[in-house]
């Protein structure tokens, strides 16, 4: 198992020397703003956090400075569907370990559909390190499964962001269980960003939350995530009918009325 010195990535620090200007994203983003030294888990560390705290934004910075294609894919893919500044990466200082990562993936579950294209556009050779056959002929779950299964293996280094996209509750399950195999028993490191309670309940992990004002350690039941979904499944009607019965506060906006559709429009 890795240990805290053999850790592909040990932390992250944010140089504010090399940033170019504050007044410009992602720099205004509260956590990424007061972002000091992030110390990684050797195994599993887990961004958790409301849209728009910056948690995809580090992470794609992590990928990045470590050597991953911005989209998407291996250190070895250079494909890009569009020009793009990444400029918190040349900010970050990553802390490696006295071991580098003899493989890796960077997914980003947004740009899942180029980085299968890439592989289709390569061919076979590549195609064989991910079962077989085209990720396009699958569904999204099955794709994003055989990725898992064929292509990660030991020694590597894993950026997932917001992999539950694709997955249904029981392939989340199915996911934990790929998880721990690869970190507790193939010396694999993942850091990943994350909206579900299920892939975030893995036990061996560092979790961090990205709230408007920092990024803070917690404790999965410390996470709005385990917390509300907690609350909704027990309190289920009461939600429903506060949410879907009573009518909006006043001051919430109303949903602009339909005109009348004009005679043949």
């Amino acid at each position: 198992m890795l240990g805290p010195f053999t850790r592909f990535v040990r932390s992250v620090q944010l140089l504010p020397g090399f940033i170019p200007d504050r007044t410009k994203h992602p720099f205004t983003v509260p956590a990424i703003k007061h972002l000091d030294v992030l110390e990684l888990h050797p195994q599993v560390t887990f961004f958790v956090g409301e849209n728009g705290t910056g948690k995809s934004t580090l992470l794609e910075a992590i990928a990045v400075a470590a050597g991953f294609n911005p989209e998407g894919g291996t250190k070895n893919f250079k494909f890009a569907t569009k020009h793009e500044e990444y400029p918190l990466r040349s900010c970050l200082r990553l802390s490696r370990g006295t071991n580098r990562e003899a493989t890796g993936f960077f997914l980003r579950a947004e740009s899942f559909f180029n980085v299968a294209s890439e592989i289709d556009r390569i061919g076979d050779g590549i195609l064989r390190s991910y079962g077989g056959k085209s990720l396009h002929e699958q569904s999204h779950g099955e794709s994003f499964m055989a990725l898992v299964n064929h292509r990660f293996g030991e020694h590597g280094l894993y950026l997932l962001d917001e992999p539950e996209a694709a997955l249904s509750p029981q392939r989340q399950l199915a996911l934990l269980v790929a998880i721990d195999r690869l970190a507790r028993f193939e010396d694999c490191q993942f850091i990943i960003a994350t909206h579900s309670p299920i892939v975030l309940a893995y036990p061996h992990a560092q979790l961090y939350s990205f709230s408007q004002t920092a990024i803070t350690p917690v404790t999965y039941e410390e996470t709005e995530h385990y917390l509300l979904t907690r609350d909704f499944l027990m309190n289920k009607d009461r939600y429903l009918a506060r949410l879907l019965t009573d009518p909006p506060p006043a001051d919430e906006p109303k949903s602009p009325r339909r005109g009348k559709r004009k005679a043949g429009s």
